[in-house]
């Protein structure tokens, strides 16, 4: 079993809640320019585009404020949730006693089913062979063309790790064995959680050309990855660690909260930062 070096001794709840106390620079692989990816609109009418969502989301807050009595959150009153799932009755955002707003089924006295929303996992897969990484290009939106791991929502009745296997299968047509977990990115402005897990091909140790999700796949070596194209920020900051690590010749495992701006693309380099990052050198 991985032992974290340096952190021997320590008891199992300081283990769980202790960082590294090394805040590792972000060494990019390859020079990488701001520019506006997943998009097919110029510069500037995206930039106008952000500052319009910028704009609507004050709004939003000025109206609603941060819940409470000045009514909910913007982020609920993004959140279609019109019917209810127990017995087809419409749903109300309400408050709640808690002081929470959710959505309420209408049909108090029968139902009373109440929509909690949650955030979503995704789970993926670094896969690696003789040196080189595999990375798929995306055939479907968003950020159709653009280069990522294999990676997805995970399922019901399936651990973290068999969803990134099974991803990693239905997007590339590859088998891998699920090596250690690599990092965990939690971007709360799009309600995800990002889970990636090192792994590497197994026998016969092919990969398949075109799926039904991926234009193409193809396995790169580190200098050759298309940072310029890579589809999410979740995965172009794993990667960029990923190399760190194989270049110390050293493995940790990454945490941090991906900061993104209001309106932004998916991996837009000027509109995101990592923050809270913790990385734990593993044996």
């Amino acid at each position: 079993m991985a032992l974290l070096r340096g952190l021997r001794g320590l008891s199992a709840s300081q283990l769980a809640c202790a960082p590294s106390t090394s805040r590792p620079s972000l060494r990019p692989a390859r020079p990488i320019q701001p520019s506006y990816m997943c998009s097919t609109s110029s510069p500037d009418k995206q930039t106008e585009e952000m500052r319009q969502g910028q704009a609507e989301g004050r709004e939003a807050q000025m109206t609603h404020g941060q819940g409470g009595n000045d009514g909910p959150p913007p982020h609920m009153s993004k959140i279609r949730s019109l019917y209810c799932k127990m017995c087809g009755k419409p749903m109300q955002l309400v408050q709640l006693p808690t002081a929470d707003w959710r959505h309420r089924c209408t049909n108090q006295d029968e139902c009373g089913f109440i929509d909690y929303v949650n955030p979503r996992m995704v789970v993926g897969a670094i896969a690696e062979h003789e040196g080189k990484i595999l990375l798929c290009r995306r055939a479907i939106e968003p950020c159709l063309g653009k280069w990522t791991v294999p990676a997805g929502f995970m399922e019901l009745n399936e651990s973290s790790a068999q969803g990134a296997a099974r991803e990693t299968m239905e997007e590339a047509g590859a088998n891998v064995e699920i090596v250690a977990p690599y990092c965990h990115w939690d971007i709360p402005v799009i309600g995800q959680a990002y889970i990636l897990f090192r792994a590497k091909l197994l026998a016969p140790f092919t990969i398949q050309s075109e799926t039904a999700e991926s234009l193409e796949s193809r396995l790169f070596k580190p200098a050759d990855i298309p940072f310029q194209d890579i589809a999410f920020s979740s995965v172009s900051l794993a990667l960029r660690y990923y190399l760190e690590d194989v270049e110390a010749k050293k493995w940790r495992v990454h945490h941090g909260v991906i900061e993104k701006k209001l309106g932004s693309a998916p991996n837009d380099p000027s509109t995101f930062q990592i923050k809270d990052l913790m990385s734990m050198e593993v044996l």
